[in-house]
């Protein structure tokens, strides 16, 4: 779905992906690029031809290491990135239409605790009780306010 709603501006989803982490870390060598990404060089590569021959990046020697490749993305490209935003915020309101913000507060908990117990499985160690995994969302809301009568 996502795909076809890019269509229109001539752009895919994993080159929009990069080009967004580029306009991040704007002037990244190229092979830190695809460790961050957790790409393979050549398939970052690839991608990085394609948006370069788009005009939205350009890769320049870096002056120290002419070896070492950086990505930087156009002034082009900030514009195409301003209009994707747009496009991406009417998509994703489209997606949450009709969803009660507490439904997707709860549903935003129940994948962060999933997240904590998959990341706690590639580290090894336990999970904690759903107990445990609640407390911790509790602890991460902003905390209102208590008015003190007079």
């Amino acid at each position: 779905m996502f795909d076809r709603a890019l269509a229109p501006l001539g752009i895919t989803r994993s080159q929009w992906w990069v080009l967004a982490f580029i306009s991040r870390k704007d002037g990244l060598p190229q092979t830190q690029l695809a460790n961050e990404l957790d790409v393979g060089k050549v398939a970052v590569g690839a991608l990085i031809d394609r948006l370069e021959s788009s005009g939205f990046v350009i890769r320049q020697a870096d002056p120290v290491d002419r070896r070492v490749k950086r990505v930087y993305v156009t002034k082009q490209a900030r514009g195409f990135l301003e209009k994707l935003r747009k496009e991406t915020d009417k998509f994703n309101a489209q997606i949450v239409h009709g969803i009660d913000r507490k439904q997707l507060e709860a549903a935003s908990e129940a994948l962060l605790a999933m997240k904590h117990n998959l990341l706690a499985m590639s580290d090894g160690t336990q999970t904690g009780t759903v107990e445990d995994e609640e407390e911790e969302v509790q602890r991460s809301k902003p905390r209102k306010k208590r008015r003190v009568a007079a």
